[in-house]
C-alpha cells in the first residue's frame, strides 16, 4: 500500500530525505549512516527507543515520512552525546534527532501517544529563554504540576526530602522562586533570539516556495 501523497516509490523516497535535508538541522548528514548500530548500543535509553537513531535514518530514506515523524523516538533523547562521540562516521546524530523532534512539531505531528516529552520540552525552552538561564525549581515545579494541581502536591510531597535536602546542602535556592539568575544582557539575549526566528522563518519560506 502507498504512503499518503506517494505517487512513484523512488519520488516519495527521494521527497523525504530532500525535505529532512532542508528542514532538520544537520539533516543533509543523514545518508552518511551505515547502519552499524553503534548509536543505539551507545545510547544510556537504548532498549527503550521506538526506533533507534540508524533504523530513523534509513526510514528517512525509505520514504517513511508519517512513521518517522510521528514517532516518539526523537523525543527520548536526553543529548548525552555518548551517540556522537562513539559513531565511526561522526554523524551529529545529537542534533539531527533534536532537529526531527522540532520539525515534527512545526508540523503538528509529534506523537500523541508519549505528549509529556514534547509537553516538558516546552516547558524547559519557556523556562531557559525568560531570563537565559535555566530556573531548576521553577522547571521542577513545572513537571510536577504537568498533569493537574492534585498530581502536582502529590509527587511535591513525595519530593520533599529531596528539596529540603537540596536547600540545605545550597543545591537550591527560593530566591529562584523570585526570578533567580539570569544573563547580564537580557535584552540582547531575546534580540539574539528573535533574530534567529527571523531566520528560520526566512529558511522555511524559502523552502515552501521551492516546493521543498
Amino acid at each position: 500500500m502507498n504512503e499518503p501523497n506517494q505517487t512513484a516509490p523512488g519520488t516519495y523516497r527521494g521527497n523525504f530525505l530532500r525535505e529532512v535535508e532542508a528542514n532538520v538541522e544537520e539533516g543533509e548528514w543523514v545518508k552518511m549512516c551505515m547502519q552499524c548500530g553503534v548509536c543505539a548500543g551507545s545510547c544510556p535509553l537504548g532498549p527503550y527507543w521506538e526506533h533507534p537513531p540508524q533504523e530513523i535514518f534509513m526510514m528517512i530514506r525509505a520514504g517513511k515520512r508519517e512513521e518517522v515523524l510521528s514517532s516518539s523516538s526523537m523525543w527520548m533523547c536526553t543529548s548525552c552525546y555518548n551517540c556522537l562521540v562513539r559513531c565511526p562516521r561522526e554523524l551529529p546524530i545529537t542534533h539531527i534527532m533534536h532537529g526531527l523532534a522540532t520539525y515534527a512539531k512545526r508540523l503538528g505531528m509529534e506523537p500523541k501517544q508519549a505528549p509529556m516529552t514534547p509537553r516538558f520540552a516546552q516547558k524547559f525552552w519557556d523556562n531557559l529563554t525568560a531570563t537565559g538561564r535555566v530556573n531548576e525549581l521553577k522547571l521542577g515545579l513545572a513537571l510536577y504540576f504537568i498533569n493537574g494541581v492534585a498530581e502536582g502536591v502529590q509527587t511535591s510531597m513525595k519530593m520533599q526530602d529531596i528539596g529540603l535536602g537540596m536547600l540545605k546542602t545550597k543545591r537550591m535556592s527560593p530566591f529562584e522562586i523570585l526570578g533567580g539568575h539570569g544573563v547580564k544582557d537580557r535584552a540582547g539575549f531575546h534580540a539574539m533570539l528573535k533574530k534567529a526566528e527571523e531566520i528560520e522563518l526566512a529558511k522555511i519560506a524559502k523552502n515552501k516556495a521551492a516546493g521543498v
